[in-house]
């Protein structure tokens, strides 16, 4: 891990490891996920996290998938080694709610003919970011990613940036 990565996140889970058996590796991203999200949920403010089982794929939920490939339509999504490598981080960064190290802000997004309150934990960097979506039964686990490109990276900083104003002002999501 770089020196920007918080220490408290767990390490990576290198595909090396895995002498180039892409099977054994993504079976392993998804005991990863699994325990974080199926066998326990996170919880947000008291309120847990849940992690989206339908359509299922190849036995593994869409919110697995979701987490560990990338594209804009579902059903063409490729996997994304960056994501899966930190299968394990979108959990502590939910929990570890500390202003010093995690960045959060809300956002309001059209779903479903809706508006949908959504909650964006980002590291200090903006290098990585989990959004949870709030739902009548708590929140839903949306995606996770590693951000590289330092263009995106300062989209998300402005985001939270004026996400700080409204708040100041009071107009705050």
């Amino acid at each position: 891990m770089d020196d920007e990565t918080p220490s408290w996140l767990p390490d990576l889970i290198l595909f090396e490891n895995y002498k180039g058996n892409w099977n054994a590796y993504i079976n392993a991203v998804y005991q990863c996920f699994h325990k974080d999200f199926v066998e326990s949920k996170p919880s947000f403010q008291k309120v847990p996290v849940f992690a989206r089982y339908h359509p299922p794929y190849e036995e593994k939920g869409a919110t697995f998938w979701h987490l560990v490939s990338e594209g804009s339509q579902e059903s063409e999504r490729i996997p994304d080694l960056r994501r899966c490598e930190r299968i394990h981080w979108p959990r502590p960064m939910i929990e570890n709610v500390n202003p010093e190290e995690v960045k959060i802000w809300e956002t309001i997004r059209p779903w479903k003919n809706q508006k949908q309150r959504r909650v964006n934990f980002a590291l200090n960097n903006f290098s990585y970011i989990v959004v949870i979506a709030e739902t009548r039964k708590g929140f839903d686990l949306v995606t996770a990613y590693h951000l590289e490109k330092p263009h995106r990276r300062e989209k998300l900083r402005k985001e939270f940036e004026a996400f700080l104003r409204q708040k100041k002002e009071g107009s705050a999501v």
